[in-house]
């Protein structure tokens, strides 16, 4: 018998994302004999206790019998079981300060850690997560930012809708401006972003096009890897070999910033990739973008404007042109920028039963049986050791 455990979120502000719905348990129950689930009791969830009871879960205070324990955000050091075999996002991969101490306490206390975001099929895609939401809310906040500035348009708070289809029904009769939107990335996030300009009727329009014309209607474009960078020397742009050597490119999104009005940011970001444009360049009265909605959020990252996190209830801040320094939003001569860390917390039932499915489909038979390749590529400790693939956290998890 393998005993599943759900616990409660101990991350301040407290996240309404579970990673199994009540209806989810209730099909692993019905459909897999060997495997139990308990749920850690908890006021934030978005399903109650009572659905989860409903379902034939058992509630209970103390997990310590379970073997595997899902969350979804970091969990505080104080709330960790020895021993025991965590999933949830530790934000330990890139060595975030702010969970150094998490890690630490990860590998004295023995515990085994699959970390979501390393759940990755053999080409480097991941398996598993929230992007496609980050990105529907993320693209819908930034057209919120820019009607916001402009006045032109009014749109309503995400989190205020019950669901992701009452959300769609905000976009009926919607009129916009001749607006023109940058959009970055092909993965879950970009994938999100284009539902909500689909469901606005923003028009497409390939990269040559955006650049050279005008147009009396909304559009945007979406800019992929070969679009975004090329190699150093050659000009060139190859997909693996970008991955694994990043520092021998430089990024050809410079020339977007003169004929974009909101850049919509959906890459992954590590230190070693080039950013989209650097910090001075914002200063340029050619340098015409009035929003960024920084959906995957890297602060000083691919966007190097973004000074840090808002929150869901405060969402955009300023970057003044001249001094690049924070403001409040909506200001003359500055900048909004939508950087928020848990934006599909704001469509938490629609995001967790997302993430739910994926994790039912391509991870739970593998867990509760005799694991495979990619849960033990995913597995950045074991045991309270770093497994090979996260040595170079070594110094990062020893404090040095």
């Amino acid at each position: 018998m393998i005993r599943i455990g759900l616990i409660r979120e101990g991350k301040i502000p407290a996240d309404n994302r579970v990673a199994l719905t009540p209806a989810q348990c209730k099909w692993i129950l019905k459909n897999s004999s060997d495997v139990k689930i308990i749920v850690q009791s908890s006021p934030d969830r978005c399903f109650s206790d009572r659905e989860y009871l409903s379902a034939g879960v058992e509630l209970k205070e103390y997990l310590g019998e379970c073997d595997l324990l899902f969350g979804i955000k970091e969990v505080p050091v104080a709330q960790l079981i020895p021993g025991k075999t965590y999933l949830f996002f530790s934000h330990t991969k890139k060595k975030q300060p702010q969970n150094q101490k998490l890690l630490q306490a990860i590998i004295d206390k023995k515990i085994t850690l699959i970390d979501y975001e390393c759940l990755e099929h053999e080409d480097g895609q991941r398996i598993i997560g929230f992007g496609f939401f980050a990105g529907v809310v993320g693209a819908h906040n930034g057209m919120m930012a820019y009607g916001n500035r402009t006045g032109l348009f009014k749109l309503d708070r995400v989190y205020k809708q019950r669901s992701f289809r009452e959300l769609i029904h905000n976009y009926f009769g919607l009129r916009l401006p001749n607006v023109k939107i940058a959009i970055t990335g092909s993965g879950r996030v970009a994938h999100g972003i284009l539902e909500i300009m689909n469901l606005m009727e923003i028009h497409e329009m390939e990269p040559e096009d955006y650049l050279k014309r005008r147009f009396s209607y909304p559009v945007y474009t979406q800019l992929k890897g070969a679009e975004l960078y090329k190699h150093k020397e050659t000009g060139k742009y190859n997909r693996e070999h970008f991955h694994e050597h990043p520092e021998e490119y430089s990024c050809k999104f410079f020339k977007y910033t003169s004929q974009t009005d909101i850049l919509m940011n959906g890459i992954y970001w590590d230190k070693t990739m080039p950013r989209l444009f650097e910090k001075e360049d914002a200063k340029s009265e050619n340098f015409i973008i009035q929003t960024i909605a920084d959906i995957t959020d890297d602060a000083n990252g691919s966007v190097p404007i973004n000074v840090g996190d808002q929150s869901i209830d405060n969402p955009v801040y300023g970057i003044d042109k001249k001094t690049l320094e924070k403001t409040a939003p909506y200001l003359p001569n500055s900048i909004d920028i939508m950087a928020v860390g848990n934006l599909p917390n704001e469509l938490p039932r629609d995001a967790s039963r997302y993430f739910g499915e994926q994790l039912i489909k391509h991870v739970l038979e593998d867990l509760v049986g005799n694991g495979s390749e990619i849960l033990e590529r995913a597995t950045m400790v074991k045991n309270g050791q770093l497994t090979n693939p996260f040595e170079y956290l070594r110094d990062y998890a020893e404090g040095r």
